[in-house]
């Protein structure tokens, strides 16, 4: 058999180059078939509960909270460069740092349980520094008329509220022991800590606020009416007969969807009213999760209502959700401050928020007056 001559060597280059450019497409498809593989099961995935994004995408927000418990633990000084990158910092000037919305989260669930005006009133959000609300100042009027009569003009007549977004700030100081045991979760104690104390001071102010630096308080609102009890430092000679003009003031509407408000000492004197067949007002929760209720409406008890005093309001009753809206601005930062009470071995947290509050329909309430008239 003949031999085969051998293949140009030019030949043998092309081919190689051939063989070289259908392996380098190849690998393209492949990486690309594991890519759109990779993007397919992370579009498949269930998404997060507090994101429009799928689950796969949240790392970022992972990334961030593992920076801030860092940020919590050691200071930014002592963190790893990579988490540093991570945290988010405030808009502010006070060198803080925003806390995750996980962090957030909490705060404000610890808020609402501590302040029951939260749990009252109409709460939103806003990215404004102030927020402005139309308010209908007047009631359009009607009249009968023949067939042929003209008719009048009428109309409504609106105005506005203006509700002011003031910021409030509180510190918590955390044991440095505490924070170097890494079987506890340093952000649980400080959102506990944080949610409390501005709970406490959101259910003041909420209240009994003067708007100034802060919201306007309820009971501090001129435009809010009241019942007064007949005599200038108690509740009266009647107080179950006060309680009951009081409810009837209110329009049936807001009566059908209100609750009562006042505070341990005036629940504890309120519990005691009878009706004229000795029958207790007061009507205890006979199951679970049902609030106690007098004249068939619930009672939230408020720390920060006044006692039964000369010319205070100890009671409010209405449709708190209509009448009073709370708005929260968005962000809140957490600043770590290492130095203060380090001698005391404790790591001081300051944290800031801003807010806002206001009446915005003052006849969906009802105060009950220690007054004369």
């Amino acid at each position: 058999m003949p031999n085969e001559l051998p293949a140009p060597a030019p030949e043998i280059a092309e081919l190689e180059k051939k063989v070289a450019a259908v392996a380098n497409d190849v690998a393209t498809v492949v990486k690309l078939t594991e890519r759109f593989d990779k993007l397919e099961a992370k579009l498949n995935r269930p998404a997060a509960a507090n994101s429009n994004v799928p689950a796969a995408d949240n790392d970022n927000a992972a990334l961030e909270t593992k920076a801030f418990q860092s940020y919590l633990r050691f200071g930014r000084d002592a963190m790893p460069e990579e988490e540093r990158k991570s945290l988010t910092v405030a808009p502010d000037t006070s060198g803080g740092y925003l806390a995750p919305s996980d962090v957030q989260t909490e705060i404000l669930k610890n808020i609402v349980a501590i302040s029951p005006m939260r749990q009252a009133a109409r709460v939103s959000g806003t990215s404004a520094g102030e927020v402005i609300l139309p308010k209908r100042v007047g009631r359009p009027t009607g009249q009968w008329v023949g067939e042929t009569e003209d008719r009048p003009a009428t109309g409504s007549t609106y105005g506005q509220v203006e509700i002011p977004v003031h910021e409030m700030a509180c510190y918590v100081d955390v044991s440095l022991k505490l924070l170097e045991d890494a079987a506890v979760n340093v952000e649980a104690e400080v959102a506990f800590d944080v949610g409390q104390e501005f709970g406490r001071m959101e259910g003041a102010v909420f209240i009994s606020g003067n708007g100034t630096k802060k919201p306007l308080g309820f009971l501090n609102s001129a435009d809010v009416g009241y019942v007064p009890s007949g005599n200038a430092a108690t509740l009266g000679t009647s107080p179950s007969d006060l309680l009951i003009t009081a409810f009837y003031a209110m329009p049936v509407f807001y009566r059908n969807t209100g609750s009562w408000m006042m505070n341990g000492n005036t629940v504890a004197s309120i519990r005691k009213l009878k009706d004229g067949q000795g029958n207790y007002l007061w009507q205890p929760a006979y199951a679970a999760g049902q609030p106690e209720t007098i004249l068939g409406r619930p009672v939230i008890e408020a720390p920060d209502m006044p006692d039964i005093g000369a010319g205070l309001e100890p009671i409010a009753f209405g449709d708190f959700s209509m009448a009073y809206r709370i708005f929260d601005r968005v962000g809140m930062s957490i600043f770590a401050d290492p130095y203060t009470v380090r001698a005391s071995g404790l790591i001081r947290f300051h944290a800031r928020r801003r807010v806002g509050g206001n009446i915005v329909l003052a006849e969906a309430i009802r105060k009950i007056r220690c007054a004369a008239s």
